[in-house]
């Protein structure tokens, strides 16, 4: 599968939040870069796995997610 940059809306609330999706996400084979933006609670994450492989590991650190697509340049 090509890479792609997959965006999703996840319930962030804090840095420690962002430090725990980063912790589970970054660490995956087929994981390229993983981007947070706290503000508007979005994660996006550059890789070649499917989004509902991504969403699964995402739902992992127990926060509130769901995906919304992939990101276009």
């Amino acid at each position: 599968m090509v890479s792609q940059v997959h965006e999703f809306e996840v319930e962030l609330t804090s840095q420690d939040c962002v430090d725990v999706v980063k912790k589970t996400v970054e660490g995956m084979e087929g994981v390229n870069k993983v981007d947070i933006d706290l503000e508007n609670k979005r994660v996006f994450i550059d890789s070649n796995l499917s989004s509902d492989e991504l969403l699964e590991v995402l739902k992992k650190t127990g926060k509130k997610c769901s995906y919304v697509g992939v990101k276009t340049a």
